[in-house]
């Protein structure tokens, strides 16, 4: 199976890229966020209000293993990097890309964590976070696309290229 999984933190642009870079290739586009939503019939801060952090991971990891696909870009929620399986899934069925921006640019894009769904543990900051999943995102990747300066054309032109490689 041909997949390109596009792995980086909320924020990053997995979704925009994605869709683009699906739409070129000729590819479908998933987009796992509504996958869980349209299977659980909430909103992913809802999902994590009422089933706790590891409910929620539990839902997103099912989720994911379960994703049967061909000749799709796959565009994950960043808190995938916490499912062992579907990482594991993932390695198998494509090629992992980690989107990386700095913390200073998915700061300014993410102006409320909790209500866009994001998974933070109690007491944890944004910067935290990104330390701690920076490390998981790099231990999966097959290729890094660093976004620092350029511009989204330039960031899926970039892709486009390793890509084919």
């Amino acid at each position: 199976m041909k997949n390109i999984i596009l792995i980086g933190m909320p924020a990053v642009g997995k979704s925009t890229v994605g869709v683009v870079i699906a739409k070129r290739l000729g590819y479908e586009f998933i987009d796992t966020d509504l996958l869980i939503q349209k299977q659980e019939k909430r909103l992913l801060r809802e999902i994590i209000e009422e089933e706790g952090i590891e409910g929620f991971l539990k839902i997103e990891n099912q989720v994911n293993i379960s994703i049967e696909a061909d000749r799709a870009v796959i565009a994950p929620g960043g808190s995938v990097v916490y499912c062992e399986e579907a990482m594991e899934h993932y390695r198998k069925i494509g090629t992992i890309v980690y989107l990386r921006a700095s913390y200073e640019t998915i700061n300014n894009r993410i102006k409320n964590a909790k209500s866009r769904g994001v998974v933070l543990k109690e007491g944890q900051t944004l910067k935290m976070l990104y330390d701690e999943r920076g490390k998981l995102f790099r231990k999966y990747a097959d290729i890094i696309i660093d976004e620092e300066g350029k511009t989204l054309e330039e960031i899926i032109e970039n892709a486009l290229v390793i890509l084919a490689e």
